[in-house]
Parts: structure tokens; sequence; C-alpha cells
């Protein structure tokens, strides 16, 4: 099964041309390669190398990327990891693939651990929800070694923006939520699976409902850790309410 990592392209990430550094899109790459790889071998993972990775395109401050992982090649301790790496235009949609490349990671193993890894799962259909993936390092982490509330939070808030905003295609803010109850911690050291969907569209708001996942990636366990409503509201270049599918673009 593949793994998604979806972020936003901020000045911090950029280089003097405006563009995506490409130390951070392969940083994203890393990540989910050793994510996949991890959910496959259940084992410790390691980056052993990459084969070769041309930029055939940029990714432009204010842009999405999205940078997805499957694995496609299991041997007794290695793996080959799949990579792309997509931009996305938030008011139009348009994709452009960025790069490709496959990474090989290692999967450690204690003495006497013999047990050859599974093969490459297969990709499971589409029911609708758009998945995203994060892990918690220590730096999110409180004096009990669980992510901070307000991490989980802004976490959620990004999923809810990235769902409102490929469904409304117009500038999209935050106007409210509603009430969240966290269910269970999270710990340093696991995936969280964000899953997130619209459940209402009005004139001009949309109700989005995001699902925080918790998963042990040695263990496999997975615990609900919390659900919210976000509404997200489609804005004018004033910050006023305008009706969805209003929004005009320039060719």
């Amino acid at each position: 099964m593949s793994v998604r990592l979806i972020d936003m392209v901020f000045p911090g990430d950029a280089n003097h041309h405006g563009t995506l550094f490409g130390g951070v899109g392969l940083a994203h790459l890393d990540k989910v390669a050793f994510l996949a790889a991890s959910r496959v071998a259940r084992r410790a993972v390691v980056t052993a190398g990459c084969e070769r990775i041309d930029f055939a395109a940029p990714a432009r401050i204010g842009e999405m990327v999205e940078a997805t992982g499957r694995v496609v090649r299991t041997g007794r301790s290695s793996m080959g990891v799949e990579v792309e790496l997509h931009a996305e235009a938030l008011l139009t949609g348009e994709r452009r693939l960025c790069t490709r490349g496959l990474f090989n990671m290692v999967a450690l193993r204690e003495a006497g651990d013999d047990a050859p890894l599974p093969a490459p799962p297969q990709e499971e259909a589409d029911d609708g929800w758009l998945r995203t993936v994060e892990m918690v390092f220590p730096g999110t982490t409180n004096h009990y070694g669980t992510l901070f509330g307000g991490d989980a939070l802004k976490h959620m808030g990004k999923a809810a923006f990235v769902t409102a905003t490929r469904q409304a295609r117009g500038v999209v803010v935050m106007a409210a939520t509603n009430r969240i109850d966290f269910k269970a911690p999270i710990n340093g050291g696991d995936m969280i699976e964000l899953a997130s969907r619209v459940k209402m569209t009005g004139r001009s708001s949309l109700a989005v409902e995001v699902q925080l996942w918790a998963e042990g990636l040695l263990s496999g366990e997975r615990r609900h850790s919390a659900t919210a409503e976000f509404i997200m509201v489609c804005v004018d270049g004033e910050g006023r309410p305008k009706p969805i599918g209003s929004e005009t673009h320039n060719p």
C-alpha cells in the first residue's frame, strides 16, 4: 500500500528562485520511503541509498507538494520503495511531476531472526478519504513522550485545509471547529495517519471531518486518537466569504 505526505511550500523551504529546495523535496521522499518500508517490514528500517533522482519540474511557494512511497520489491532484508513527488497549484488543481525514483531500504535484524520479509502489499481501493501520514519526532512531544495536543491540532487543521482546497479550488480559511476529544495518546516514534473528507458543502463553506490515527511502526497497532469537524470558508481577496466555484483563473 502507498503512503502519502502532503505539505505546503512556504518561503522557509524555498530558494532565492521561489521554488522548493531540492534537499527538502528529498527529505519528503526519504520520509515516505521509510514509512512505507516500516509498514511492510515491521522492523527498524534505515535508508541504504537511492537511485539517481532527476528533478523535472519545480514546486513553487504557495503550492502543495505530495510525496508518495510504495514498496515494489522485497528481499531477505532489503526493500525497494518507489517514490514520487508532485507539485499542485491550489486554485487550478494543475499537477506536475517534480521527480520520481527508487529508495533502497534495509530492515535491521536481531540475532536469530531469519524470517523473510513479507511480499509487497497490494494497493487498497479508494474509499473516498484523503489519507496522509506524518512522523512524531522528539521535538513535537511533551515531557510524557507523547504528541503535544497543539501539534495534533495543527496536523488536523492542515488536513482539513488540503481537503477543502481540493474541493473548492479557491482560497479557503478555517472559520470554526467543533468539539474535539482526544481518545488515545500518540507516542514519540509513532506514525500518524490523517483521514479527511468533505461532509457537507454549502454556498461558501465546507464541513470537513478529520480522523487522527496513531500507528506503532514495529507492532502495527493502530489507535483512533481523535476526530474533529472543521468549518472551512471560501473567501475573496479581501477575506469576505464568496460562493464556492466562483474563482476565476488567469491562463
